[in-house]
């Protein structure tokens, strides 16, 4: 199911260099960054993920398979399909920041998008759910649900926008935005593209690229020919 804005991308790429964009994931890293030092986001404390963080792994509380969480959400409707934001307002797991922003953009429409898939090797599809901002399509959180014994739960969350996951050959592949240190947030230097597999109970990184994207400077605006 795709967001409701039409704009959205399959996956998060380098953000449009507009000044709306910007100001979306600015305010998307902002509201992150400030619920983190509240406590209880798993976000990154030092905001946007530097340059410096591409070789080591996400950290647990940011990006995990929360084997051990209890919490059910609703079971699946008819045909499989799920109320996703019924799912992601009603799981504990999920970040006081996140159910904040989930709120219609317009109507009874919510920004979020929603896929089906088999991830964890069961007989019934799991759910990925990517929330989103209105309008830009910013990803700020991104979550697996897989279902146990007729209910859905929680197995694999990442609060750290820009983020979008989507499902691909059987794998959990999860896109977010890096930034060096300078780097406008309209401007990321490039992009972790973070693949998981579902291993022993929970979700594993199988392996991880990092694209940079190339730094195009403005050009010169060409001479007025003389009249």
């Amino acid at each position: 199911m795709r967001g409701l804005t039409g704009a959205g991308p399959t996956r998060v790429r380098r953000t449009a260099q507009a000044a709306t964009t910007a100001t979306s994931v600015l305010a998307a890293l902002t509201l992150f960054a400030t619920a983190c030092g509240t406590g209880g986001t798993g976000a990154r404390d030092e905001g946007p993920a530097y340059a410096d963080s591409v070789v080591s792994p996400l950290p647990t509380s940011s990006s995990s398979a929360l084997p051990s969480r209890s919490w059910a959400g609703s079971p699946a409707a008819a045909g499989g399909r799920v109320d996703a934001v019924r799912l992601i307002k009603g799981d504990p797991t999920v970040s006081a920041a996140v159910k904040r922003e989930l709120k219609p953009c317009v109507g009874d429409e919510y920004p979020v998008d929603v896929s089906y898939g088999n991830l964890t090797g069961g007989s019934a599809n799991d759910v990925v759910v990517n929330v989103l901002t209105c309008g830009d399509a910013v990803g700020v959180g991104s979550y697996v649900y897989h279902d146990r014994g007729g209910a859905y739960v929680n197995v694999f969350k990442t609060e750290e926008p820009p983020v979008y996951a989507e499902i691909d050959r059987g794998d959990l592949v999860v896109t977010m935005q890096v930034y060096d240190r300078g780097d406008p947030v309209s401007s990321p230097s490039g992009e972790n593209v973070i693949t998981y597999r579902w291993t022993a109970g929970r979700f594993a990184e199988e392996f991880r690229t990092h694209n940079d994207y190339g730094k195009v400077s403005a050009a010169e605006p060409a001479p007025m020919p003389d009249s």
